[in-house]
């Protein structure tokens, strides 16, 4: 049967697919759209299956709201470039609705729930994108958060940083603000008691080593280390940091001033732990078109 311009050009557009692939899908199912659909799925699934070694440690950080209720969720790709891609971009606000609302227990359950707007698993739905983009997609964790009469606050530093803030007795531009420290100054937790006790031996240990080898006079080397110990709290829990829109005072005196607190906070960066490969991009492109 001829595989003509218009069969190529239907099949692209239902299927997302290259022509190139489209072209040869129609050949290996004799012109049969059907048959030429279901084989570039296949295709797909082999192809998405070769490239989920890949690292990608680029991507997207969504953020849904629904009343009392939100979720952050991180889903990765290899590249920045595809991350801004429009096929991307649809991917990634759909499975945040997903989580919002199929409230699933885990990404693997996430996987397999329909995906929000569409008739297939978010699993299905990745992995045509997979093979539309040419890149691994990942789908790498989410938190929710439902607060119980607080304030949620959220903010989406481009689409790189989101956090939440479940803030209690404050209104939406504190929660904001909080929101907004939160992404720029990445605290721990939220007090000295959210802490490991681990973190704080290991800081200890470290501060004793250094004092002692500075040569300070040993009555002093317990209340140095403490100060140090202090400073270090302050550094990295929310409350004792120096609220970034003014640093003469702490976010935990300006919380105070306004009667509120913060419950609880997830602040979610893309790619953050995951180890990323150094490429040579000239190496790589000359690489390609040696046919490498």
């Amino acid at each position: 049967m001829e595989i003509t311009a218009s069969m190529v050009k239907e099949l692209r557009e239902r299927s997302g697919a290259g022509m190139m692939e489209c072209k040869k899908a129609l050949v290996e199912s004799s012109g049969d759209m059907e048959a030429a659909a279901e084989w570039l799925r296949k295709s797909g699934i082999a192809k998405a299956v070769k490239k989920s070694a890949r690292v990608a440690a680029e991507g997207a950080v969504v953020l849904k709201q629904a009343g009392s209720r939100a979720v952050i969720v991180e889903i990765n790709s290899e590249t920045d470039f595809v991350a801004k891609d429009e096929n991307f971009r649809r991917f990634a606000e759909a499975v945040g609705d997903t989580v919002l609302n199929a409230r699933p227990a885990n990404v693997e359950a996430l996987m397999s729930a329909t995906i929000a707007g569409g008739g297939e698993t978010v699993e299905i739905a990745r992995t045509a994108l997979v093979a539309k983009i040419g890149e691994n997609v990942s789908v790498r964790r989410f938190v929710s958060v439902e607060t119980a009469g607080g304030t949620l606050g959220s903010y989406l530093h481009g689409t790189k940083i989101g956090v939440l803030v479940d803030l209690r007795n404050g209104d939406d531009a504190l929660a904001r603000d909080i929101a907004m420290h939160i992404a720029a100054s990445r605290p721990m937790c939220v007090d000295e008691s959210g802490v490991p006790a681990a973190v704080i031996a290991k800081e200890r240990e470290i501060y004793t080593a250094q004092v002692l080898e500075e040569g300070k006079p040993a009555n002093m080397v317990g209340k140095i280390v403490e100060g140090k110990v202090k400073k270090y709290l302050g550094e990295v829990t929310l409350l004792g940091q120096p609220f970034v829109k003014d640093d003469k005072t702490t976010v935990g005196k300006l919380l105070q001033s306004r009667g509120a607190s913060v419950a609880s906070f997830v602040r979610m960066e893309v790619g953050e732990g995951i180890e990323k490969k150094v490429e040579d991009f000239a190496a790589e492109v000359m690489k390609q078109a040696q046919g490498g």
